[in-house]
């Protein structure tokens, strides 16, 4: 479970960075960084959120199965790990490339970051749900 702590202390990590992106490139505008290379501040915005949603369900879900006692399904936490820090990446990513969209290696990595994710929360959710109905 522990996997958890180190998913939501990376999301947290690109959360702090990706602040000081954006603040960085609207203070100080430098010709080529802002609009040439981060080239849709708002998809960059999303990506911030989603980076501090991620943390945020990781810390949650560790602490409501420490607090329980339960002792999560590694696999869940590895996928919960992963899919949290990569899906608000796929936003970072279409935040520079103004075709990302279109790209099959980008819909390729997006369609497995979503798995990952359905399944690490799929289970931990499960998990938690059959602790409660079950004791």
């Amino acid at each position: 479970m522990d996997v958890l702590l180190i998913g939501a202390v990376a999301c947290t990590s690109a959360l702090i960075l990706s602040a000081w992106l954006m603040t960085f490139a609207r203070w100080f505008p430098i010709q080529g960084i802002d609009g040439g290379f981060l080239v849709d501040y708002k998809t960059m915005i999303r990506a911030h959120v989603d980076y501090a949603l991620m943390a945020l369900f990781q810390l949650g879900f560790f602490a409501a199965s420490k607090t329980a006692g339960i002792e999560l399904h590694h696999f869940a936490c590895v996928c919960m790990a992963i899919g949290g820090f990569t899906n608000p990446t796929i936003f970072t990513i279409a935040a520079f490339d103004t075709d990302f969209w279109s790209k099959m290696k980008w819909k390729v990595f997006s369609a497995i970051s979503f798995m990952l994710t359905t399944i690490g929360f799929m289970t931990i959710c499960y998990q938690l749900i059959c602790h409660v109905l079950c004791h």
